[in-house]
């Protein structure tokens, strides 16, 4: 089962090391990670999408929370997520493929940010499941580059972690 984990942290050199040790202490794996300043450049936000059961996840829970620097940790519930996912692709492009390289991109609201002669270089921010099919749609077209952020999201509604 996955579990969306946003966790603010003090914003100091070391910190994502002290985080991701703690997961690999207790082989527990993150699937996707992102990490970013806040409005107060003293704290960031470390978004963690780990695959676990819901004893394993609560147990990392209280880890994060006995270290020094993590200020909050809140698991928030997948109904509950506003998240994107940016991916940038930079594909092969001949002047054959070029059109139906940027119809695919016209469908699913990606935008073109490079052409050469050769190459298309296309970016989408959207969920992680619109990100994936947009890559898996992309494939005929010979891949040679790829960056995904992973998932950066917040908590729907009033609720806030500050």
């Amino acid at each position: 089962m996955k579990h969306v984990l946003s966790v603010l942290v003090e914003n100091q050199a070391g910190v994502l090391n002290k985080i991701t040790g703690l997961f690999a202490r207790r082989a527990f794996n993150i699937e996707s990670l992102a990490v970013g300043v806040t409005d107060d450049e003293s704290i960031s936000r470390i978004t963690m999408i780990v695959d676990g059961g819901n004893s394993a996840v609560d147990q990392v829970e209280k880890q994060l929370n006995k270290l020094v620097c993590v200020i909050k940790v809140r698991e928030i519930k997948e109904e509950n997520v506003v998240g994107k996912e940016l991916i940038i692709i930079k594909l092969n492009a001949s002047s054959k493929t070029r059109g139906e390289i940027k119809d695919l991109c016209d469908i699913m609201n990606a935008k073109i940010e490079d052409i050469s002669s050769t190459t298309v270089t296309v970016e989408l921010a959207d969920t992680p499941a619109r990100v994936e099919l947009f890559q898996n749609m992309l494939r005929p077209y010979s891949i040679l580059e790829v960056a995904r952020t992973g998932l950066i999201a917040v908590q729907k509604g009033s609720s806030f972690m500050g």
